[in-house]
């Protein structure tokens, strides 16, 4: 079936003195019908990591399976994928229902079995009243349900999404996500999806790949990397707002940060220099001892971000809004969960 192995899989630019290595050694294993996001800011190199898995980039080192045939060598259209593109790279004088058949057509797929595989796209992505349309009939959520239908009619082993919705609104990315999530669940495909959106990540991942400068800093479901974060990098991109991170030094009853101490409610994992972190969302205003200098207030709604620093360090504090808001300019007291602290290593910026 559908299931991709990526083995210290390389990618490097150029040659010699002017080489330039974006892919470092990268390793996961994705089941067949899992749904694998792959997260990280621009430049980190997931859509290359994407591009060698659909064969539309030359891997340098280590070797790439699907459904346990190695395709390092194999040309793009034998590896039985289908892609979704960030832009829609819909045939503008085709109508929705040519441009979902092109493909078959060229395969010399029969009529019958184009009229039945476009049918059914068209069913699960609610496009059957728009077949006889042109791309520029539609609006931009529905030209990306279009070109996920050319994939989906193909019916291939493996899914990849470079970015699919980030070229839509807030809201029909929302709705888009909540038709990509039941599109999974009723083809149940392998599916690798790019995206430098964490809020996307979290939706949509069963299992998430986290990569940052050409390597992966941790893999697991959203909520394995939500609680325990491998990183600092992780627990600072993943979350929204992020946690917050502090850096000073332990000493078993307190943390020392910028001359001030901060009490510990638990011993940490060890004396010495470290980094702390603690979620917007775990912190309180009740009283505990960290001093925190209050600079902004962001009413949300039914809730607000109370942004301020300890120390030096920026933090921020996730308020109910039916509760007393702080004054800016005031230093307010924070407390500190000894359950939902992070300790991280301060030079490997791992997790202790």
């Amino acid at each position: 079936m559908g299931a991709i192995s990526i083995r210290n899989v390389e990618k490097t630019y150029g040659h010699g003195a002017k080489a330039n290595k974006v892919i470092h050694g990268v390793n996961a294993e994705i089941a067949d019908g899992e749904f694998i996001v792959i997260v990280g800011p621009s430049g980190c190199g997931k859509s290359t990591l994407l591009r060698m898995v659909a064969g539309l980039e030359e891997i340098t080192g280590g070797e790439i399976a699907i459904a346990g045939r190695v395709v390092n060598d194999v040309e793009p259209a034998e590896r039985d994928i289908a892609m979704v593109f960030q832009n829609y790279a819909l045939y503008p004088h085709m109508t929705v229902f040519d441009n979902m058949a092109y493909g078959l057509k060229i395969a010399k797929v029969p009529a019958d079995e184009i009229r039945r595989r476009v049918d059914k796209a068209a069913g699960i992505l609610q496009l059957g009243g728009l077949l006889a349309r042109k791309p520029r009939e539609l609006s931009g959520g529905q030209r990306q349900r279009v070109a996920m239908g050319r994939a989906i009619v193909r019916e291939p082993q493996v899914f990849l999404f470079d970015e699919p919705l980030s070229n839509l609104d807030a809201k029909l990315r929302a709705q888009t996500r909540l038709e990509i999530q039941k599109l999974h669940r009723e083809l149940g495909v392998t599916s690798l999806f790019v995206t430098h959106d964490q809020v996307e990540a979290m939706t949509l991942a069963q299992r998430m790949i986290v990569m940052n400068a050409g390597r992966v800093e941790q893999i697991g479901s959203p909520a394995e990397v939500y609680a325990r974060p491998a990183t600092t990098f992780v627990a600072g991109f993943i979350g929204s707002p992020p946690m917050n991170l502090i850096p000073g030094r332990a000493n078993g009853a307190a943390f020392a940060v910028d001359g001030a101490l901060l009490p510990l409610p638990a011993p940490p994992p060890r004396a010495g220099e470290a980094i702390v972190g603690l979620r917007p969302e775990h912190a309180s205003l009740d009283g505990g001892g960290w001093p925190m200098t209050v600079e902004m207030i962001e009413m949300l709604g039914a809730e607000r971000l109370v942004h301020g620093r300890v120390g030096t360090a920026a933090f921020t504090v996730r308020q109910d809004s039916t509760l007393a808001s702080p004054a800016v300019g005031h230093t307010v007291s924070l407390r500190a969960p000894a359950e939902h602290l992070h300790w991280f290593d301060a030079t490997t910026q791992q997790r202790l």
